[in-house]
């Protein structure tokens, strides 16, 4: 494992930031979006697109809203700061006889909990996996899976979405699992804090790069390793990058392992590198089947790392070693169904909600504050092939 110059600090900052902002006062009604897949493996799952739910943050209640949005394989959603627009890919492998998904932008009505759809172009590359929005608000920014490239979209006056201002393809060496590793696959994309870089996990490369960014072009830009403005984390071969979370203060970043299942915990050193201190299964010991690590998020409290396995169908609880950012597992529950893709933290912190895609239902679980451990509170929502939850207050 190696590792050059992080910008940590500044990444770390932002997503701390963007959790803070995300907080609202207990008792708050709230939005949850629900991105879904309308058609997985050539099959039609039943989904039309992005469904919503009310979500009482006092008593726990969801309350079902029905369809928001009808649009195609919106698997990834991000709300404006100003919580008046939603953004989704779609991740689709060609688009207007382009080898491309496709970037959606919405009005979103919080009273009624519905989108209208405003516009949507070419995310420049195929099977969209990610997206997110720049610091400023005036980019999105989109990680396509299968071209293995990342693009920025200008965001117009009115919300909707303009032609891509920047693509970039990651380039590097493969890892070892050919059929998931034949070529780059870029699967997370986010700026930093000040907005000067986007970092982006390549399951493909098995590394983390660090672009450049320029955000009054709205562009993209990278430079060879030893250049001091520009760098890149590579990981053991064969974990397969997939999403990225840091601690508040920026000194750890902890990137999931898809492949291997597994988080990697990295610390910015006093000449701001990231050095590799602890790898750690998501896995219960002794399982030895098929799963794939899906999401991982940092409690608000920072005390606390989840993660989810998509084949032991289970989600892992960490506490988070404040003094040296290494985890220590907690405990392993069932994540009620099959797949779990996708979760999320609610604002107050005391709920998790997980969308498992092949049971087709979002199961809620109660957060223990002192000690971060999970207990199902059952089955709250059946909604087709989910595998993305949102928040916005309403």
């Amino acid at each position: 494992m190696m590792n050059t110059l992080s910008h940590g600090f500044l990444a770390a900052t932002a997503l701390a930031l963007f959790m803070i902002s995300s907080t609202y006062a207990n008792g708050e009604k709230h939005l949850l979006f629900v991105g879904t897949y309308t058609n997985s493996e050539g099959k039609d799952t039943g989904s039309k697109g992005i469904y919503a739910y009310q979500y009482d943050s006092a008593s726990g209640k969801v309350v079902p809203l029905g369809l928001a949005a009808a649009t195609v394989n919106p698997a990834f959603l991000a709300v404006a700061s100003n919580n008046k627009f939603l953004y989704a890919v779609n991740e689709i492998g060609n688009y207007e006889g382009e080898q491309s998904g496709a970037v959606v932008a919405f009005a979103l009505d919080r009273k009624a909990g519905k989108l209208t759809k405003l516009n949507e172009v070419a995310s420049r590359g195929a099977d969209p996996a990610y997206i997110s929005l720049d610091r400023t608000g005036k980019y999105v920014l989109v990680a396509n899976y299968t071209a293995g490239s990342v693009a920025v979209l200008p965001i117009a006056a009115d919300g909707g979405v303009e032609r891509a201002s920047s693509v970039e393809e990651d380039k590097g060496t493969l890892g070892p699992y050919k059929d998931r590793q034949d070529h780059a696959h870029a699967h997370w994309i986010e700026t930093s804090a000040r907005n000067h870089f986007a970092y982006v996990a390549d399951l493909g490369l098995d590394r983390v790069f660090i672009y450049k960014f320029d955000e009054n072009k709205g562009q993209l830009s990278a430079g060879p390793s030893n250049e001091k403005d520009f760098s890149s984390v590579t990981l053991e071969p064969g974990i397969g990058p997939r999403h990225i979370v840091f601690s508040s203060d920026g000194k750890y970043m902890y990137v999931l392992g898809e492949l291997d299942s597994s988080v990697n915990v990295f610390e910015n050193d006093k000449n701001e590198t990231w050095q590799p201190t602890q790898k750690i299964s998501t896995l219960p010991a002794g399982f030895t089947a098929f799963s794939k690590a899906a999401e991982i998020a940092i409690h608000p409290n920072g005390k606390f790392l989840y993660a989810s396995n998509r084949g032991s169908d289970s989600i892992a609880v960490f506490a988070i070693d404040g003094a040296t950012g290494k985890l220590t597992l907690v405990q392993h529950v069932p994540s009620g169904g099959k797949y779990p893709r996708s979760f999320t933290i609610d604002s107050s912190g005391k709920r998790l909600f997980a969308a498992n895609q092949f049971s087709d239902n979002i199961v809620e679980f109660q957060i223990d504050q002192s000690s971060g451990k999970l207990t199902s509170m059952g089955e709250v929502a059946k909604v087709p092939s989910p595998v993305c939850l949102v928040f916005t207050p309403q």
